[in-house]
């Protein structure tokens, strides 16, 4: 099995990763992983808990350069609690690397989300409601 240093991540994401208490690969991972960082589209199946947000999210913060000022990946959640949950989990892996994540979705108020967009993040978690909302708000 592959472990998370013999991948090639960034000294920053594997800090993060070392911090969240990840030993190993779980097997979403192992088998995503790889693929996702070198670039290629994938779909990937797995039961709750088995670190299927980590299995995106690490290849999404490897490839994103901190300088960006614009959003460079929105991921869509079906319900606010799960974009929550996301955010903070993207949040966690990308805290040393630098990266602004932002959650958007209903039942927060709008004006504090705008506000926030104007900070340039470049990750948003969202959901498709909300999503929808801002982009026809431009």
């Amino acid at each position: 099995m592959t472990t998370f240093s013999e991948l090639g991540l960034e000294t920053k994401v594997l800090r993060a990763i070392t911090e969240m208490g990840f030993e190993e690969p779980t097997p979403i991972q192992a088998k995503s992983l790889p693929i996702a960082l070198d670039g290629k589209d994938l779909i990937g199946q797995a039961q709750t808990g088995t670190g299927k947000t980590a299995a995106f999210g690490i290849p999404m913060i490897q490839k994103i350069d901190v300088t960006e000022e614009k959003v460079v990946a929105l991921v869509m959640c079906p319900t606010r609690e799960l974009a929550i949950q996301v955010a903070d989990e993207i949040g966690k892996l990308s805290r040393f690397k630098g990266l602004r994540v932002l959650p958007i979705y209903g039942g927060q108020e709008i004006g504090r989300q705008i506000r926030a967009l104007k900070k340039h993040p470049q990750i948003i978690i969202g959901t498709p409601g909300r999503m929808l909302d801002h982009i026809n708000r431009k």
